[in-house]
């Protein structure tokens, strides 16, 4: 069995569902992921080892206000700081 971190989940999608909202001065696939890796430090790991278990945790922090918002205001931060610090090269 493979251990599953749904917050990467969570976040990729937050990330990719805002992008445009952003304004990022790069949008490449290096940028993206500079972000969603800031993003995941800061944000606490959610494993699971049962893939059934995915749609709850998905939930827990979508459904409820505060923690989406802090998912998507680490998104914000993390997005600013490689906005600033671009490593792509574009």
């Amino acid at each position: 069995m493979a251990l599953y971190n749904v917050m990467e989940e969570i976040v990729r999608n937050a990330l990719h569902e805002n992008i445009e909202l952003l304004h990022l001065p790069c949008k490449c696939e290096r940028c993206q992921e500079d972000i969603l890796a800031l993003s995941l430090n800061k944000l606490p790991a959610q494993y699971v080892v049962n893939q059934d278990s995915r749609p709850y945790i998905r939930a827990m922090y979508t459904a409820d206000r505060q923690g989406a918002t802090k998912i998507l205001s680490t998104v914000i931060q993390a997005a600013d700081v490689v906005a600033k610090n671009k490593r792509c090269g574009n």
